[in-house]
This record gives structure tokens, sequence and C-alpha cells, in this order.
């Protein structure tokens, strides 16, 4: 029996050891039940439970977060094959015993999670007589156009890596950047790529940071070796419909709540986002009160700062986790409080017909377009420029004490 990792480099296959066989039979799966039994409205706080892959000396094992964002001994690695492969009950046993009703969301969302989604897979590289442009991505036919400003953010050329969240159309993507010295005329000294992937789902992009890190390293060494990222996307490419619309990206809604902690807050390590929730609030202080309630309104929020993007992307995804609560009694009335992450003056005419949005960019042209903006976030000083929003930047007494209990319980 062999075993597909799900982690860097995520081509490789790998034996299950005999240690965690049992005489050909599936193993069992204790924890199905402990995680369905929460409340439907249950979300993990941050830096908290959920599933995750790490790699171990006997390789890639998927590992269970406790309550304290502590890893829990892994799991057996063919336990989610075993339910994947399991037949589903027939429409009476669901009606009849609870436990199959369980089995059945754990069937469908491990489904749902393991599926692949990788819409594309893309190299894009710094000429220094055209600047940025894609060299190469699969499938041939995809529209990437813009892309190549997306992943290499404007005044990469200051860092030496780094990694951009982006979104693209109705896709999300994560690109990976590195620049490299070389001692090369035409290139004026030094080598800049970043290799990148989009999907229709945001929240699982994380799991291949590491595997993107490798692979921008290998372009900067053996420019043109493509064979890993062909593998790599014929392995996770996601099956799209004719029309290239209408792709699933969420769960069905009987199996949303009991998937809050299996997908949506996987193992909270710095590489996920909201893994970086603690140092969101730290950074801020008790302006993160301010940024609560703008966020709690779905105003339009723009975050400037100069390059590395990569820990200004993770603030935009923290921002999205202050609105993510529910409001009972008012329905599809408020906006979606959607994230665009990195964005530049390409994206200008996206964000005109935006009614609510966070975002991050490094070019500080933005700052003098407030038509396209509610507030805008420079380093720790949060401002606006609409009346109706000025009394919120003030913090009350209020605000102060909340934010010495959220400090304290941290």
């Amino acid at each position: 029996m062999v075993e597909r990792s799900d982690r860097a480099p995520l081509l490789d296959w790998e034996e299950v050891p005999t240690a965690e066989k049992t005489d050909g039979k599936a193993p069992a799966v204790p924890h199905v039940k402990e995680r369905l039994s929460s409340p439907p409205n249950n979300r993990a706080p941050s830096g908290c439970s959920g599933f995750g892959w790490s790699s171990g000396p006997g390789g890639p094992t998927r590992t269970v977060s406790n309550g304290d964002g502590c890893g829990a001994p892994p799991a057996t690695s063919g336990a989610p094959a075993a339910v994947d492969e399991a037949q589903p009950p027939d429409k009476d046993a669901h009606l009849s015993d609870p436990g199959a009703i369980e089995v059945s969301l754990e069937d469908r969302m491990v489904k749902w999670e393991e599926k692949d989604q990788i819409v594309s897979v893309f190299v894009v590289t710094f000429n220094t007589r055209t600047g940025n442009m894609l060299e190469w991505c699969l499938p041939k036919d995809i529209d990437l156009e813009g892309v190549e400003f997306k992943a290499i953010a404007s005044g990469s050329h200051r860092v030496t890596t780094d990694f951009i969240y982006f979104r693209k159309g109705s896709y999300f993507g994560l690109a990976c950047f590195a620049n490299m010295a070389v001692e090369s005329m035409e290139e004026r000294g030094a080598r800049m790529k970043s290799v990148g992937i989009l999907s229709p789902s945001y929240t699982l992009l994380y799991r291949y940071m590491s595997f993107l890190e490798h692979q921008v390293r290998l372009q900067l060494k053996s420019p043109g070796h493509y064979s890993p990222l062909e593998a790599f996307y014929e392995d996770k490419r996601a099956l799209l419909p004719p029309s290239g619309e209408a792709v699933v990206c969420a769960l069905p809604t009987s199996t949303w709540g009991a998937a809050i902690n299996h997908s949506m807050h996987p193992e909270m390590k710095i590489t996920h986002p909201a893994g970086c929730m603690s140092q969101f609030i730290r950074f801020f202080g008790e302006q993160i009160m301010v940024l609560w309630k703008l966020a709690l309104l779905r105003r339009r929020i723009l975050i400037f700062s100069p390059p590395p993007v990569g820990v200004v992307c993770y603030r935009v995804y923290c921002c999205c986790c202050l609105a993510n609560i529910s409001i009972p009694g008012v329905g599809v009335a408020v906006p979606e409080f959607r994230p665009f992450f990195y964005v530049n003056v390409a994206d200008i005419s996206a964000l005109e017909n935006e009614l609510s949005y966070v975002a991050c960019t490094t070019e500080k042209i933005f700052e003098e377009k407030k038509d396209l903006y509610d507030v805008y976030v420079d380093n720790q000083n949060v401002k606006t420029h609409r009346d109706g929003l000025k009394p919120l930047l003030r913090l009350s007494a209020a605000d102060r004490e909340k934010y010495r209990k959220l400090t304290e319980q941290r």
C-alpha cells in the first residue's frame, strides 16, 4: 500500500510503515464522531484545532491539532483513504442510524477536502528588457493576463524571498518569489523568478507553500526545468466544467458546520495565515479595536506596506477573520467581506466596483485614489477620508477595556 504525500515535494510515493498496517484491513477512524459532534456554528479560535500534514521519519503524516494549538499524535496515514473508499450507506440507513449519518458527513467532507483544486501552475520571471513576463504555465490555454505583475510585486527587487496571495478573476493565487545574485551582465547581476498556483479557494493554498518555495529555488538554479511542476499539475489539477464556470469551492450546507475545524482551520503554524493572528494583534495594538469595528461594517480597507508582501497578505487574512461572524436576522443584506490580498494599478477597475473588500498594496499611488477605499492603513496608522467613519477612529474607554481583556485572554 502506498500513500501520496500532500506536502512538498508533493510528487513522491512512499511506503506506509508496516507498523501502521493491520492485517490488510483499513484502520479505524476513532476521531470521526468526535469531530462531528461539535455544534454546526462552532468556529475554532485563531491558533487552534484542525487537520494538517507534517513531515516525520516515516514520511509525511496527517496530524490533528488539539484545543490549544499543539499537535496531537499523528493518525494512521491510511485512515483518510479508508474513509474515502468506503461505500456510502443507503438512504434508509441514513435515516435510521445517527452513526451512519455522521459517517456519511465525514465521507463527503474528506472527499471534498482531498479533491484536487489546482486550476493552474505557472512561472513568472523578470526580464531586464521587457520587465515582468509569464515564462511558462499549465494549462496552456488559461487566461493569465496580468498575473506576472501579481506574482512579482512592485518593489520585490529589494528583497531576497517573498510570497504573495492574490486574486485573479474568480480564482485565488499563491506565488513564491526569490531573487538570486548571478554573474551575468545580461541579467544585470540578479535573477528573479516566481512560481505560483491558482485555486478556486484560498483557504488551502498554504499547503503548497513549501513546494512552491522549493520550485522557485530550482527555477533560479536550473531555468527551464518544468517536469516537477508538470507532474504536480497532473496530480493536483481541478476538474472544471467545460465552460470553466460554476467551480465548486465550498462544502454543501449540510457538511459545512462539521467541516469548520476540519478544513477552514487546519493546524495553525506560521505557514497558515490565521497562525499570524497573535502577531497581527501585537502589531496594531489598541488599533485592532478600530479595525474590528470597520471590518464588521464591511468597509473597503486598503493596507499599504513596502515589500515583503507576504506578512501584509496575512494581515488581510486576519482582517477578514475579524468580520467572519454570523449576524442573526441580517441574512444576505450584509455584503461579503472579500479578501483581494495583493493589488496593483491593474486592479483599479475591479476595485471600483466593489462594495466591500480588504486588500494590500506596495504602490503608494493608491493613497491618492480615495474613491477606491474607505479606510487606508499605513503601518499602524489607520485613517479615513469619510466624515461618517472618523468618529470610529477614536478609541473609547470601552474599546480599551475590551483590548485589555483580549490581551489577558491571550
